[in-house]
């Protein structure tokens, strides 16, 4: 019932999520990135906890694929889990536990790891991977891209309602957290035009949270 990517952006040092399901509000539960650390996708037959464990054990110096381990381990019913991860080395993991819904399927590439559930077609995770790894700018777009190719190589097997992009940086709250959390049309399409109108947005949403005196205009009545 979903299908998402996780990645590094080598050059900036940033971390993303880029999700979607045929569920109300996947963001809310699956999408986890913290700055400096990585970026965890936690999904079907979601437990949202092992998203922040997983976290919590690269910040203390565990690699992705030894966070993913003890998560396989320890969690409660790890069969039914599926778990992708990237570290702030760009190495990556994933568990896909043997009770995982329907057609399910993992891949690999530079900085980035896919996965998903409930899939058309076992290819979707590598259409994912490789959209990424030939897409270019932001690492935004790169994971829209990411998205868009996984919709195009089939999707999830029924219409996908939800999507969502988390990014990190260097501070310590998302730059981006931006989700389609219900829509009957294409939710990666109107996450891609969400984007679209929040990119040009993001620097300065920075700039105001941390140096207000720095900032661009508001835009609103009565700034000046």
């Amino acid at each position: 019932m979903t299908f998402s990517i996780v990645a590094r952006c080598a050059q900036t040092g940033m971390f993303g999520v880029a999700i979607s399901s045929s569920s109300p509000a996947v963001a809310a539960r699956c999408a986890h990135a913290r700055a400096g650390v990585g970026a965890v996708a936690s999904q079907n037959v979601t437990d949202p906890r092992l998203g922040p464990r997983a976290l919590d054990l690269m910040a203390l110096g565990a690699s992705a694929p030894e966070a993913v381990t003890v998560i396989r381990q320890t969690a409660a019913a790890p069969a039914f889990r599926q778990v992708l991860a990237v570290d702030a080395a760009g190495r990556t993991a994933i568990h896909s536990g043997p009770r995982a819904l329907g057609t399910w399927a993992e891949a690999s590439g530079r900085d980035c790891a896919a996965g998903g559930n409930l899939l058309a077609d076992a290819d979707v995770p590598s259409a994912m991977v490789a959209g990424f790894e030939a897409a270019t700018g932001h690492l935004g777009e790169r994971l829209i891209a990411a998205m868009q190719a996984g919709l195009a190589a089939g999707g999830e097997a029924g219409p996908v309602h939800s999507a969502g992009l988390l990014l990190v940086r260097e501070v310590d709250w998302p730059v981006a957290d931006l989700r389609v959390d219900w829509t009957e049309d294409c939710p990666i399409a109107a996450l891609a035009g969400l984007w679209v109108l929040y990119a040009p947005q993001l620097d300065a949403y920075v700039t105001r949270a941390l140096n207000p005196e720095d900032a661009p205009s508001y835009g609103v009545p009565g700034d000046e």
